[in-house]
């Protein structure tokens, strides 16, 4: 009889010929081996479904779909999870790669503390207390909003218990911020384990999509709409004290983001974008970026 893989290791592709191969065999070399890797392509144009069906080929632990039609990003990332087998759901891009050792160390951590129900790795270091560290919603939001960041990281970042993400329906598909509100989310009623550097290498190149947007103020702006509306949401498990003190950081945040890029890099269509995005008017941008919290 089969093995049900414990792990289901989620990959999605579009046009990464140049890296998938590497991608493919980080996770084939990995010590933790009671895995299947599900390859969803999103309609490459490249070799890349040609490349990773070698793999299928020769490994029965590797399966590779193709999408009838391309799906964008997080879509076919929740396309890659609805296929999954495993308790556990872990991301990898098709053009990082895993350490041999990254599997075996979150696995062992996450069946450690089986009340998370989801862990994040690249964490900075705490100087109190050594990884991993396993947070309620609470200190997940408290640390987040008072500590050090712990919801901006990419999905490459996390492992996930399968029915969590299924009970949360998985990401919603908003365009580059979609991970850190799916973060927010989870941490309203789920646990979340911190864990340590060193289990992904994210590579940076010239064809990302995140290569085109990373240095935009608005890109970097709608962040931060995304954290306003998270604390908005019922359910959220700051007090109303500390959410309105942290929703007034961020609005006064958002003000001189827009008066910056009126008054210094003189970008109108920017200031449009902020503006509709926030819903704030040019007057409360005035007051609000001048208050002191």
């Amino acid at each position: 009889m089969e093995e049900t893989p414990l792990v289901s290791i989620l990959m999605t592709s579009f046009n990464r010929e140049k890296y998938i191969a590497e991608a493919i065999e980080s996770v084939l070399a990995s010590t933790y081996t009671n895995f299947e890797l599900i390859i969803v392509d999103d309609c490459s144009k490249d070799s890349t479904v040609q490349i990773a069906k070698k793999y299928e080929a020769v490994d029965k632990r590797v399966t590779v779909y193709i999408n009838k039609k391309n799906l964008g990003d997080y879509p076919n990332r929740n396309e890659a999870a609805f296929k999954a087998k495993g308790k556990y759901l872990k991301y990898i891009d098709a053009d990082d790669a895993i350490y041999p050792w990254g599997l075996e160390v979150i696995v062992k951590y996450m069946e450690q503390f089986p009340s998370a129900g989801y862990g994040l790795d690249s964490i900075e270091q705490d100087p109190s207390k050594p990884f991993p560290i396993l947070l309620t919603p609470e200190e997940a939001y408290e640390r987040n909003y008072f500590f050090m960041p712990v919801f901006h990281k990419a999905p490459t970042s996390c492992i996930i218990r399968t029915n969590i993400f299924k009970k949360h329906n998985g990401f919603s598909g908003k365009w580059m911020v979609g991970d850190l509100e799916l973060w927010h989310k989870l941490s309203k009623t789920e646990n979340v384990l911190l864990m340590p550097h060193g289990i992904i290498w994210s590579r940076i190149h010239d064809e990302q999509e995140s290569k085109q947007t990373r240095n935009s103020s608005v890109v970097l702006f709608r962040y931060s709409v995304v954290e306003v509306e998270s604390l908005n949401q019922k359910g959220c498990p700051l007090n109303i004290q500390k959410r309105n003190l942290i929703r007034k950081r961020i609005i006064r945040s958002q003000s001189r983001s827009i008066l910056r890029s009126l008054l210094i890099k003189k970008n109108l269509k920017a200031v449009r974008e902020k503006m509709k995005l926030s819903k704030l008017s040019f007057l409360s941008c005035l007051i609000n970026a001048f208050r002191k919290y």
